[in-house]
């Protein structure tokens, strides 16, 4: 059993899957390994993903300190990026390999 943030898991996969799990965190993950990107161009890469579920998941994954919130108010109009931590950054490797099966898995099983 592990222990993090007050929150319990049985195994260390489980600890993984609570931080990049469900259906768009992945996504946005994917899209930030190019670099920072404004909310705005996120919305763009994702177009069926709803504002509501984009803003919560970014929310999560910053408060998992995956990625990070810039905030530039400098000049009008307020300006935010979007950007992998370093801790972010060491998620590219499983993304990479995870993208990979999933590549596998469409060859092998789709319909078209």
């Amino acid at each position: 059993m592990y222990t993090i943030k007050g929150k319990k898991f049985p195994c260390r996969s489980s600890v993984t899957m609570n931080i990049i799990g469900g259906k768009w965190k992945t996504v946005i993950l994917f899209h930030l390994m190019e670099g920072a990107l404004r909310y705005n161009e996120l919305r763009k890469k994702m177009s069926s993903v709803t504002e509501r579920t984009l803003s919560l998941q970014l929310k999560d994954l910053e408060e998992d300190s995956v990625i990070e919130r810039k905030v530039y108010t400098s000049k009008p109009p307020l300006k935010v990026e979007y950007s992998l931590t370093d801790f972010g950054k060491t998620l590219i490797p499983l993304l990479l390999a995870i993208a990979d099966w999933g590549g596998y898995v469409v060859e092998k099983y789709s319909d078209e």
